[in-house]
C-alpha cells in the first residue's frame, strides 16, 4: 500500500524560523496541549489506519455484494423479460406468419375475384351487345314478318277482295307491335289503325253467301231436265187460286154451305169419282201427246253424250263465275252468269220447278254488287319500310 504523507510538526517549523516570529505573518494559534492528541496524529496511527482500511474494505465489500446482488436480480429480470420477449416475438412471428398467409390467401382470392369480375364484366358487355343485337334482329325479323303479312293481305285485298283476311292481318300486325312496347312503333301502329278504319268503312259484300248459292246451283245441274230428254218432265202444276167468297146483299160473306145448294151423298161420291177419272185421263193424254213451242229446234236434237258435255260446260261456266266473284272481276262474273242463263233458256226445260228455282238463284246472284273499289294498305307498308330504312 502507498504510505500516507506526513505533515511537518508546527513546533519544529516554528523553532526553525530565524529571529523568532515573523511580524508580517498572522498570529499563530496557541498550540494544543500534549495531553490532547490531534485528529491527524490519531489518524496517522497504524491501528487506526488499519481499522479505517478494514471498515472501508467492509463497506466496499458490502457495496460490491449489494451491487452484485442487484446486478443478479437485474440479470434475472432481464433474462425473464428477454424470455418473455422471445415468447412474445415467437407468437408475434407466428401471428405475422399467419397474417401473411391469410393476406396471401386473401390476395389470391382477391385476384381470383378480380379476374372473375373482369370475366363477368366482359360477359355482361358481351351479353348486352348480344341482347342489343338480338333485340335489333328481333325487331327487324318482326318488321320483316309484318311487312310480308301486310303485302300478302294487300295482294289478296286487290285480287280477291278479302276484306276479313286483310283486317285479321292488320290486327295481328298491331298486336305484334304492341308486345314490343316501343315508342318508335307508334307511327307504324297509327298507319295500321288508319288502314283498319278504311277497311271497316267499306260496304259489306257477302261473297261467301254468293259463292254458296253458286255451289247450290252447280249441285242441281245434273238433275235439271233438258228439252232433248226422252221422257220430259211434266210442267209444274198451276197453283190453285183461293175461291172467292160469296157475298150477300149487305156485302157480308155467305158460308159455303149456305151458298151452294145442298147435295145428296151419292151425288157427291159420283162427282168425286168423275173428277178423279177425268183428271187421270187428262194426265194420260198429256203424257201421250204433248205440244211444246221451242225457240231453238236444235236443242231437241241433242244426243245423250252431247247432253253430258253441255251439263259439264254449264258447270264450268258457273265455276268461272265463282272464281270471278272471288277475284272481284265483275265483268267476267256477269258474263259467265249471263251465258249460264242463256244456256238454261236454250237447252233446259224452263217450265219445271227445278229449272225455275235455279234461274231464281242465278238472278239473286246477278243482283249482287261487286263494283267496290278496294283500298290499299300502302300507308302501313310505307310506314314499315320507312322504319326499316332508318340507320
Amino acid at each position: 500500500m502507498n504510505e500516507l504523507p506526513t505533515l511537518p510538526d508546527p513546533a519544529v517549523s516554528g523553532a526553525s524560523a530565524p529571529g523568532g516570529a515573523d511580524p508580517s505573518a498572522a498570529p499563530s494559534k496557541p498550540a494544543p496541549s500534549s495531553s490532547e492528541p490531534t485528529l491527524l496524529a490519531t489518524l496517522q496511527q497504524p491501528k487506526v489506519l488499519l481499522v479505517g482500511v478494514a471498515v472501508l474494505a467492509l463497506l466496499l465489500a458490502g457495496q460490491t455484494w449489494s451491487s452484485h446482488r442487484q446486478l443478479g436480480k437485474l440479470r434475472q429480470e432481464m433474462a425473464l423479460r428477454l424470455q418473455k420477449g422471445d415468447t412474445i416475438n415467437g407468437e408475434t412471428n407466428n401471428l405475422a406468419r399467419q397474417v401473411q398467409e391469410s393476406s396471401r390467401e386473401l390476395q389470391a382470392k382477391v385476384t381470383v375475384l378480380e379476374s372473375r369480375q373482369q370475366e363477368s364484366q366482359s360477359q355482361q358487355l358481351a351479353l348486352e351487345q348480344l341482347y342489343q343485337d338480338l333485340s335489333k334482329n328481333r325487331d327487324e325479323w318482326a318488321l320483316t314478318e309484318i311487312e310480308q303479312v301486310l303485302s300478302t293481305a294487300s295482294q289478296q285485298l286487290q285480287l280477291a277482295g278479302n276484306v276479313p283476311g286483310a283486317l285479321i292481318a292488320l290486327q295481328n300486325a298491331d298486336r305484334s307491335l304492341s308486345r314490343s312496347d316501343k315508342p318508335q312503333f307508334i307511327t307504324i301502329r297509327r298507319a295500321i289503325a288508319k288502314d283498319t278504319e278504311k277497311l271497316k268503312a267499306l260496304p259489306n259484300v257477302d261473297s261467301v253467301g254468293v259463292a254458296l248459292r253458286l255451289d247450290n246451283v252447280i249441285a242441281q245441274i245434273d238433275t235439271l231436265p233438258m228439252l232433248s230428254d226422252e221422257k220430259p218432265t211434266l210442267p209444274a202444276a198451276p197453283e190453285r187460286k183461293p175461291r172467292k167468297p160469296v157475298l150477300d146483299k149487305n156485302g157480308k160473306p155467305v158460308p159455303v154451305a149456305a151458298a151452294e145448294p145442298e147435295s145428296t151423298p151419292w151425288l157427291q161420291s159420283l162427282q168425286g169419282a168423275w173428277t178423279g177419272w177425268s183428271t187421270e185421263m187428262w194426265t194420260d193424254v198429256r203424257q201421250l201427246i204433248r205440244v211444246r213451242s221451242v225457240d231453238h229446234p236444235d236443242a231437241l236434237m241433242v244426243s245423250p253424250s252431247q247432253a253430258y258435255f253441255m251439263r259439264e260446260n254449264l258447270k264450268l261456266r258457273l265455276l268461272n263465275a265463282r272464281m270471278a266473284l272471288l277475284s272481284r272481276n265483275e265483268t267476267a262474273f256477269r258474263a259467265d252468269l249471263a251465258a249460264a242463263q242463256e244456256a238454261l233458256v236454250k237447252y233446259y226445260d224452263t217450265r219445271t220447278r227445278a229449272t225455275q228455282s235455279v234461274q231464281a238463284l242465278l238472278r239473286q246472284v246477278q243482283s249482287s254488287n261487286l263494283a267496290i273499289e278496294m283500298p290499299t294498305l300502302s300507308d302501313s307498308l310505307n310506314a314499315v319500310r320507312n322504319y326499316k330504312a332508318k340507320p
